[in-house]
């Protein structure tokens, strides 16, 4: 019972030492439940069918990845942990003195950890039950979910998850303390305090050549980063990237904790005012007995950063052009040229037009679709990509794309039958004369390089005839079938005259059913997906824009939450650690803040300079890992671009948010417990 009192009073009296380890604790153990309580929540019952796969899904790949974080916050708490039992050695030894035994010191460092594991676990599963409920509404807007019978959800199951992971890892925190303590010398716990950190003084000129090495080696990586996806095309360039990057920032803080105060002081105004001095100075110290924590920290930072951003553009790609990208209801293709190994079924049926195949199926059109429109498109080899794009375009695409098939026959389709659709999907028409010709392509990877020839005015030779150019560059006003995003990488118009039905290569039925809600329209969906044939045979493909949408949303929520779990345990994992140092590092430098206030240093200077000296240990790495992010985004943007068009600026304004929100209220947390800790008393 005696050793119950005195672990409590011990938490209460170490309270500023315990708030960052506490924060730290609640934010995982709240985050943890929440990530882990998707498949209870109630927005998800009121979802389709298609959405409860991907939901499914989302729920395994979330549960793959809890493991991993556990890991993470595992090494973190025992970090956090092992700060904490570090700056009570001194009175760990002042109880070896009143003649408490080790086994009595265990016994109440055990209690603590579990007192303080308890009360966290508690606090951050009731944060985390509240925040799922937060969370139900994002999921509800990120699936389109029917939030009209939402009630309060209490998950179980996540629960005994978050339960059971955390009691491993205060297990393990246990019997790491365990063996701390039976290996507590007198000698050793009375004279820690006087142990000053052992700080490896370098030489300046080492330090300078190892600073423009790292600055070197991260130059040579954030190109060949760059090149891997806009140049080169070598994804073996961004591997050695990555591996040059991390040398590279190791070396940086390596190097920068060697000269920072001699570049400081050849600024003599900044390094004079105020307490600067003695700011730099302990920054240069930090850092110098930090170096592979920063290392981690920055490069914790960058994978923040990126994953976040690339997780809020995905998202707004996914579904920022799906209206635009599903103008009718459904889109059913049937190839002509059958191959050997279609039935003879499927060889009869590509005779005949798509509505025929429907009416032989006994499908009512009319009474399911409110109108539709059927068009053939054709090929030759007449007009091949080489012809269309002439040898210095050609040369450029095979820059960006070496497998490029330059004889590959363009796709063609009459400009009366564009028009038809193009009134059916609400899209602009085209006239042309007898001399022009379109090229409708809107996918901005192969627009660029499809501009090059019409910017030039590239004619075209197509039945002995010669057409020029409408436009000088692509229409992108239009489609021919669906798809989440932009994806019409070259369809060639025509006039009328311009082909022959024998150059037929397949036709496409577009239609919008009948009936306004969504409930009318998944009911014929349902029964128009029921016939036979339909059912992405060898000659048939068929995409809707229900299903269009479903597998768009859901991907794009799982990147989304993916991005979210990761980003905000790197985020956490790297603020607690830079603010527990830093609380460290007030604590055995309060007698120098005490010998400043004797020397006549008023509080307000005391706690400006503390202000800046946590400020700039907090920036430095969040500095690089940024300039690191620049370059990153630029690779996944180049990775993501196969979506479609990516919305940096706004992901990147929602990261900097996220940033701001956990890593500085860190930082203000931080600050204020190190000028509790640093007062004079």
């Amino acid at each position: 019972m005696m050793s119950f009192k005195l672990a409590f009073k011990n938490m209460k009296k170490n309270t500023k030492d315990y708030i960052i380890y506490f924060l730290t604790l609640v934010l995982g153990v709240a985050i943890f439940y929440i990530f882990n309580s998707m498949d209870s929540q109630q927005a998800m019952l009121q979802i389709s069918a298609s959405k409860r796969e991907m939901i499914e899904i989302m729920v395994q790949v979330l549960g793959v990845l809890s493991m991993f974080i556990s890991i993470v916050l595992a090494f973190l708490i025992i970090y956090a942990n092992n700060f904490l039992i570090k700056r009570r050695n001194k009175e760990f030894g002042l109880y070896m003195l009143l003649g408490m035994g080790r086994k009595q010191i265990s016994w109440i460092l055990l209690l603590e950890t579990f007192l303080i594991g308890a009360f966290s676990l508690g606090i951050g599963l009731i944060i985390g039950v509240l925040g799922s409920q937060l969370m139900s509404v994002l999921v509800a807007k990120l699936f389109a979910a029917d939030m009209t019978e939402f009630t309060f959800v209490f998950s179980q199951a996540a629960v005994i998850k978050t339960v059971m992971y955390f009691g491993i890892i205060y297990l393990a925190v246990m019997i790491m303390n365990l063996i701390k303590t039976s290996k507590y010398k007198l000698i050793d716990l009375i004279t820690a305090e006087r142990k000053n950190e052992k700080i490896k003084i370098k030489n300046t000129a080492l330090s300078v050549i190892l600073f423009i090495i790292a600055v070197g080696i991260l130059s040579t990586a954030y190109y060949l980063a760059v090149d891997s996806v806009s140049g080169s095309g070598n994804f073996y360039y961004l591997i050695i990237a990555t591996f040059m990057g991390i040398l590279a920032t190791f070396l940086f803080f390596y190097s920068l904790s060697g000269f920072i105060v001699k570049i400081v002081k050849h600024f003599h105004h900044i390094y004079m005012k105020d307490l600067n001095m003695f700011v730099i100075k302990q920054i240069d110290s930090k850092i110098n007995s930090t170096v592979f924590s920063m290392s981690v920290i920055c490069l914790l930072l960058f994978f923040t950063i990126c994953i976040f951003s690339s997780a809020i553009s995905i998202n707004n790609s996914m579904t920022s052009e799906l209206e635009e990208g599903t103008p009718c209801d459904i889109v059913i293709k049937k190839y002509l040229d059958v191959s050997e190994k279609a039935s003879k079924e499927e060889k009869e049926d590509a005779k005949i037009s798509i509505e025929q195949t429907l009416r032989n199926k006994n499908l009512d059109i009319e009474g399911k679709f409110i109108n539709y429109v059927e068009i053939p498109e054709y090929s030759t080899p007449e007009l091949t990509l080489q012809d269309t794009l002439g040898e210095e375009a050609l040369q450029e695409a095979r820059k960006k794309y070496p497998n490029i098939m330059a004889e590959a026959e363009e796709t063609i389709v009459k400009v009366s039958d564009y028009n038809m659709l193009a009134r059916l999907y609400g899209n602009e028409t085209i006239d042309l004369t007898n001399d022009e010709y379109v090229v409708l392509c809107n996918y901005d990877l192969v627009k660029e390089i499809r501009d090059m020839p019409l910017e030039k005015g590239k004619t075209i030779h197509i039945m002995g005839r010669e057409l020029k150019p409408k436009m000088r560059e692509c229409f992108t006003k239009g489609n021919i079938e669906m798809a989440a995003q932009a994806q019409e990488a070259g369809i060639i118009i025509v006039p009328d005259d311009c082909v022959k039905e024998e150059w037929k290569m397949c036709k496409i039925f577009s239609a919008h059913y009948v009936g306004y809600t969504q409930e009318e329209k998944q009911k014929i969906e349902e029964y128009v997906s029921q016939i036979p044939l339909l059912q992405d045979t060898a000659i048939y493909s068929v995409i809707t824009k229900i299903a269009i949408y479903d597998s768009s949303i859901s991907f794009a929520a799982i990147a989304t939450f993916i991005g979210l779990y990761l980003g905000i345990v790197f985020l956490i994992s790297s603020a607690a650690i830079l603010a527990l140092k830093e609380l460290s590092d007030s604590s055995d430098n309060k007698e120098r803040y005490a010998v400043l206030r004797k020397i006549g240093v008023d509080e307000k200077m005391l706690n400006k300079a503390l202000w800046n000296q946590t400020a700039i240990f907090f920036l430095i790495p969040l500095l690089l890992a940024c300039i690191h992010s620049i370059f990153g985004m630029q690779v996944a943007n180049g990775i993501l671009s196969i979506m479609g068009k990516q919305d940096l600026i706004t992901s990147v304004i929602l990261t900097a948010i996220f940033i701001i929100i956990i890593y500085g209220g860190y930082f203000i947390a931080t600050y204020y417990g190190s000028k509790s800790i640093i007062k004079e008393e």
